[in-house]
């Protein structure tokens, strides 16, 4: 018997064993799977219009004078009287005194080349009647023909005449030189530097200053060369035509944190191109600069960083697209039917920080009315699906608007369960 269960026990427990994995198969329970829609991403989008766009050209430069002087003597002499305009800011009118130099030695010097003037005259007067006197005693003497200009004392008198011009040319270069101790302001301006004081002795070519005019100052406008067919400025040819009549050009800083503007002109073009930006150069002019236009326009200042605006041709039949729906490689993301996405890449005619501006009618430009995806979306693959709000509508994938959205998916249907098989 002990022998029988011990050869059937084994056999039946692996039969018991078997039959109850065999009953766990036949009778597993069905499991439910979910089918996950893919994401749908929200996105802002409009639907492109044609309109019209007024060109203005950015670009930006330093103040700097018209004209700029360094006041230089022209004799040496040391500086007795500073007029108070000849300070660091203070104005002048053409022709005001700015400095004097000591006159005395020059002074004396007139007085020294008029009495040379003086013997010299003398000389002359005794050289011309001791030349009559030869002629005359030539004749008493009874000599026929003509007599030599030596025995007629002509080398002495032209000798005389000569110290005559030149005693007289001293006193004229002496007279100059007095003048020249007095320095005139040679127009209206403004004193940008003061190197000397009372008391200093200067000589010729001693800086005394530095001024500038203020009837006008310029901007030295670089433009880039792609947006430079939309202005029309003035060009000037040699014979003395201009192209184009002065561009108005908006001039502005921030003082004090506030933006201050300023207007002006562009009154020509310089004739080089710059070789390392390949770059045209444009001079804009504000005249009278430092008259007073109220208290919230302070005057202008030589070397003052100022950025323009000038006013060119207002395009026709263009599209305007905002910078943040570029993304690189002027590439445009577009909504087509199914709000699926795809790329185009565009070619601007103007662009600033905030937007682009494409011609409607170009090869590779969409049609008025094909829908702008506004959002940014860092892997835009082609053909993904999204869900646009246009112009403010939310446009839904299946037709019904949903009540909520949720954080990067919106609009998806919800998960639907089938039984596996």
């Amino acid at each position: 018997m002990k022998r029988f269960l011990r050869a059937t026990l084994p056999l039946f427990i692996l039969g018991v064993c078997g039959f109850l994995a065999w009953w766990f198969i036949a009778h597993r329970p069905e499991l439910a799977t979910m089918e996950i829609p893919p994401p749908v991403v929200r996105v802002e989008a409009t639907a492109l219009k044609k309109t019209s766009f007024p060109v203005v050209v950015q670009s930006q430069g330093t103040v700097q004078p018209r004209t700029q002087s360094s006041l230089l003597p022209e004799v040496s002499a040391k500086v007795v009287e500073l007029s108070p305009s000849f300070r660091p800011g203070g104005f002048f009118d053409q022709g005001e005194v700015l400095l004097r130099l000591d006159p005395v030695d020059y002074e004396t010097a007139i007085v020294i080349a008029k009495a040379t003037l003086a013997q010299a005259e003398v000389t002359l007067a005794e050289e011309k009647t001791k030349a009559d006197q030869a002629r005359a005693n030539w004749r008493t003497l009874g000599k026929t023909g003509e007599p030599s200009a030596l025995a007629l004392r002509l080398p002495q008198v032209a000798k005389a005449e000569a110290d005559v011009a030149s005693a007289k040319a001293q006193i004229a270069k002496a007279e100059r030189d007095l003048e020249r101790t007095v320095i005139r302001a040679p127009y209206d301006g403004q004193v940008l530097e003061q190197l000397v004081d009372v008391g200093q002795y200067v000589t010729e070519g001693t800086s005394l200053g530095r001024i500038f005019a203020v009837d006008y100052v310029e901007i030295r406008l670089p433009l880039p060369e792609r947006e430079m067919r939309f202005l029309n400025l003035p060009e000037r040819f040699r014979d003395g035509e201009v192209s184009a009549p002065n561009a108005p050009v908006r001039l502005q800083s921030r003082i004090d944190g506030e933006a201050v503007v300023w207007t002006g002109e562009i009154v020509r073009v310089e004739s080089r191109i710059d070789e390392a930006t390949r770059q045209v150069t444009a001079v804009a002019q504000v005249d009278d600069p430092y008259a007073r236009r109220g208290t919230d326009r302070p005057p202008l200042k030589i070397g003052q960083f100022l950025e323009a605006g000038i006013q060119g041709e207002t395009l026709s039949n263009v599209f305007i697209i905002p910078r943040r729906a570029v993304r690189a490689g002027n590439e445009i993301l577009l909504i087509t039917e199914g709000n699926k996405l795809s790329r185009r890449t565009v070619d601007p005619l103007i662009s600033d920080e905030n937007q682009i501006v494409i011609a409607a009618d170009a090869p590779r430009s969409p049609a008025e009315g094909d829908i702008l995806c506004l959002t940014p979306i860092p892997f835009a693959a082609e053909g993904a699906t999204v869900l646009p709000t246009i112009d403010g509508a939310l446009e839904n994938p299946l037709g019904n608007r949903p009540e909520s959205s949720g954080a990067g998916t919106v609009g998806a249907p919800p998960a639907r369960e089938k039984s596996s098989s």
